[in-house]
């Protein structure tokens, strides 16, 4: 399997550089570049393939969160996960509006910052649990709108796939090498984000509303 493609932005050179030293060392990931702002990395590295680009939310005179829509614009195919020491709600709620596919507090281990970064690259959301209490305490509206219209994670893009193709449940494992059991689960995170609950809606829904995302071919990439 090809390592994760990684570009950190952070403007403080020792963080970065150990932090470049460490993820290097696993080769599950492969750091095409690192740097100090958002305009050196468009400048320098917006011609390389990137997967994932963990943008540190201060960035001395900048905040990182304010140019994710420009770093989002030059790196369309990345996801950005957002490391810090610490965001308000607000800003949070926010990084997450303009493109950001997770929040990773600093203080966390670098084992759990890998499991980020794999969790991230497969198209899902990360939030520390803390930031998710905080953030998601008494608004589960917020929660469900982020689970909603967050990308398909590989797993769900491929039994979306089998569904559209026709395929029974009992066809759909098979044919991913997974039991009945993982595929009806799988389902029903489908139905939940479409807001359906039987699979006749889900795929005119996913016609009609999402051939522009889950559908595409890189959808899940």
């Amino acid at each position: 399997m090809a390592p994760i493609r990684i570009l950190l932005v952070d403007d403080h050179s020792l963080f970065r550089e150990s932090l470049s030293r460490l993820l290097e060392a696993d080769s599950r990931f492969l750091v095409v570049g690192q740097c100090a702002t958002v305009s050196e990395a468009v400048s320098s590295y917006s011609q390389t393939p990137v997967d994932i680009v963990l943008l540190d939310y201060d960035l001395g005179e900048e905040q990182g969160s304010r140019l994710l829509p420009e770093l989002k614009s030059h790196f369309s195919q990345a996801k950005v996960l957002m490391v810090t020491a610490g965001m308000s709600d607000a800003t949070t709620f926010q990084a997450m509006e303009d493109g950001a596919a997770g929040i990773f507090l600093k203080h966390s281990s670098l084992s759990q910052l890998m499991a980020a970064i794999e969790r991230v690259a497969e198209g899902e959301i990360w939030l520390d649990a803390a930031a998710a209490r905080s953030l998601f305490g008494g608004k589960s509206t917020w929660k469900e709108r982020f689970e909603r219209t967050r990308p398909l994670t590989t797993r769900q893009s491929e039994v979306l796939r089998g569904i559209l193709d026709g395929l029974t449940n009992k066809e759909i494992a098979w044919n991913l090498k997974v039991s009945e059991s993982s595929v009806k689960a799988v389902i029903q995170e489908l139905f939940h984000k479409a807001g359906v609950r039987t699979r006749s809606q889900l795929v005119r829904i996913t016609i009609e509303r999402h051939s522009s995302d889950w559908l595409r071919a890189d959808a899940s990439e």
